[in-house]
């Protein structure tokens, strides 16, 4: 029929989760006194403006952003429980407002929240109950539950009471769980918060190995950390008051809105020659501490980037200025994520 609207059809190539100008805003919870003085007064809360972006098969796409940026409610868009207020969003080619039904069968969230697991049940009951709920084919409930286990390499523990299990084997069940009906994109918020350090570092390369090597799933995840961001994300999006400020490589990114950053460490801080080799060399002074032992560290902003750190070393040598050392400071997520948010390009000061 002339002007009607045809169902969308699942994508071709390799995007699996689209957005377009997504927007969502939520009423004000207002006061007793408010709303007696004004019955038919409304306030809204803008969560998410004019959202735009893809996620490809076999990426980790991460979501940075402050509290409240709008990560965990762009994620719950694209799980279809909420729906936008303009722009329209979609995993596999399918609409999550009118095909909520196909886009539940291709997108698993998964909770880091051990509470939604039955700690007296074992790993194996936890993960039939979530195929009934799931609605798995129960020809299939036995074979799924095993290739899960199996893939998170709980195997020989799916017989073993969930409340015996260690925080990072209930995070590989959570991700057993997410992973029984096949989706073809897996939503993670936070996934490492409650793990040690090295036990994260574990999880991560989990991962990275089964979900996208070997799976080609899509894993658009929110995260704080700076290890899952630089290390494990193929491209992150950094969001602020429901804006998507930037997207692209989180080291790209860095480099552009934080430029390199080393530290110079050097017995004479206070060196006449000091300030003008750096600022001949598109050098910023950004903080300096006492290191103990006659020395300071001086840290300092590369507007021209890495490749122009054996310059700047050996004009500082040549200057007479001694150094002690010359190092690399690591990223830092959070001042990335400030630069971005305060729109400091260094490339727009650099002449």
């Amino acid at each position: 029929m002339a002007g009607k609207m045809q169902p969308l059809r699942p994508e071709s190539g390799d995007v699996v989760a689209r957005l377009n100008g997504v927007s969502k805003r939520y009423p004000v919870r207002r006061t007793l006194r408010d709303t007696l003085i004004h019955p038919r007064g409304r306030a809204w809360a803008q969560v998410l403006s004019d959202i735009a972006c893809e996620v490809h098969a076999g990426e980790f796409f991460g979501l940075l952003g402050p509290n409240g940026a709008g990560k965990t409610t762009l994620l719950k868009i694209l799980a279809t429980l909420v729906l936008p207020d303009e722009g329209t969003a979609s995993v596999a080619g399918f609409d999550v407002g009118t095909q909520g039904d196909a886009v539940r069968a291709s997108v698993s969230p998964c909770l880091a929240s051990e509470r939604s697991l039955y700690w007296r049940l074992t790993a194996r009951e936890n993960l039939r109950l979530a195929a009934d709920l799931l609605g798995v084919p129960k020809a299939v409930v036995g074979e799924r539950i095993a290739e899960s286990l199996s893939a998170v390499g709980l195997d020989d523990t799916g017989t073993k009471m969930v409340g015996q299990y260690s925080s990072g084997m209930m995070q590989r069940l959570l991700i057993a769980r997410a992973l029984l009906s096949r989706p073809r994109l897996l939503l993670l918020d936070e996934p490492t918060r409650s793990l040690d350090p090295l036990s994260a570092r574990e999880f991560r390369r989990f991962l990275r190995a089964e979900l996208v090597q070997r799976r080609g799933c899509a894993v658009l995840l929110a995260t704080h950390s700076a290890d899952e961001a630089f290390e494990l994300c193929d491209r992150v999006a950094i969001m602020d008051r429901g804006r998507l400020l930037a997207q692209g490589v989180a080291t790209e990114l860095a480099s552009r809105y934080l430029g390199a950053r080393y530290r110079l460490v050097t017995p004479k801080p206070d060196h006449e020659a000091l300030g003008s080799v750096l600022l001949a060399s598109h050098a910023q002074t950004l903080k300096r501490a006492e290191e103990g032992g006659g020395l300071a560290a001086i840290t300092v902003k590369l507007l021209d980037g890495d490749s122009s750190a054996p310059a700047v070393l050996s004009a500082l040598v040549h200057a007479g200025i001694p150094v002690a050392r010359f190092e690399q400071v690591p990223l830092a997520l959070a001042d990335l994520i400030e630069s971005v948010v305060s729109g400091q390009d260094v490339r727009a000061g650099v002449a």
